[in-house]
């Protein structure tokens, strides 16, 4: 049997954080700041096992529907976040985008998604897509409107370069934290044949060890893509 490689493309649902500072009697944003420190260590680690991509699902189309007060932190968190972090991800070589419908936030959020994506958008170690008011169906929407505006037909090929990570493969692994087992509107359309790898751990637990265990559960997996382990067998991938 043909097993995979190291993934090039790793895609996270950060789940937990709310319920990692529930369990501390904390508030809900103290689990999210947790979260952050979190995200940056799972780039790092990501960027030492030699992954190129890493997507994470910071804050849903549907997220809206929180508490206000927790929408309002998340929103200061994010800003706050932009502006402490950016420099050390330029100096790492991480290449920032912001993936998601950017009408309707706030132009202090804004500002600092812009300036974020200038300041890191010649590196290449690294591509960090954070999906921030994403969905998938929202994704699959605005692709084929697009293609309508341009009148080209809808077809596979063409969503493909509409999609908001056109600039990015499809993600090979998605993993999802605090011990749900679902995608909730994450990736629709690039997941379709990605590995799945669910994790107990709530978000802010998440560390290298835990990254290198999804790795190698998705090391141990044949991708068919809808052949036979025959076909796959003469035909292994090339090793990157």
């Amino acid at each position: 049997m043909t097993l995979t490689q190291v993934p090039h493309h790793i895609a996270i649902v950060m789940d937990g954080n709310g319920r990692w500072a529930n369990k501390r009697f904390l508030p809900r944003i103290a689990g999210h700041k947790q979260g952050v420190d979190s995200l940056k260590r799972c780039a790092k680690a990501c960027d030492a096992r030699g992954v190129r991509v890493l997507t994470v699902f910071a804050f849903s189309s549907e997220n809206w529907q929180r508490p206000a007060e927790e929408v309002s932190g998340l929103m200061e968190l994010f800003a706050f976040a932009l502006g402490r972090e950016v420099a050390e991800l330029k100096a790492d070589g991480v290449q920032l985008r912001f993936i998601g419908d950017r009408q309707g936030l706030a132009p202090k959020v804004l500002r600092g998604i812009e300036s974020a994506e200038a300041t890191t958008a010649q590196n290449t170690r690294l591509v960090l897509n954070v999906c921030f008011n994403y969905g998938g169906r929202w994704d699959i929407v605005q692709a084929a409107a697009r293609l309508c505006q341009q009148g080209l037909a809808v077809t596979e090929a063409h969503l493909n370069q509409t999609m908001s990570l056109s600039h990015v493969p499809d993600p090979d692994l998605v993993i999802r934290t605090g011990g749900e087992q679902r995608i909730s509107n994450f990736l629709l359309w690039q997941s379709a044949y990605s590995e799945f790898f669910f994790s107990d751990l709530l978000w802010p637990d998440f560390d290298e060890s835990a990254l290198e265990a999804a790795i190698e559960s998705f090391a141990q997996r044949q991708r068919r893509f809808g052949k036979t382990s025959e076909q796959v067998d003469a035909n292994p991938p090339a090793k990157e």
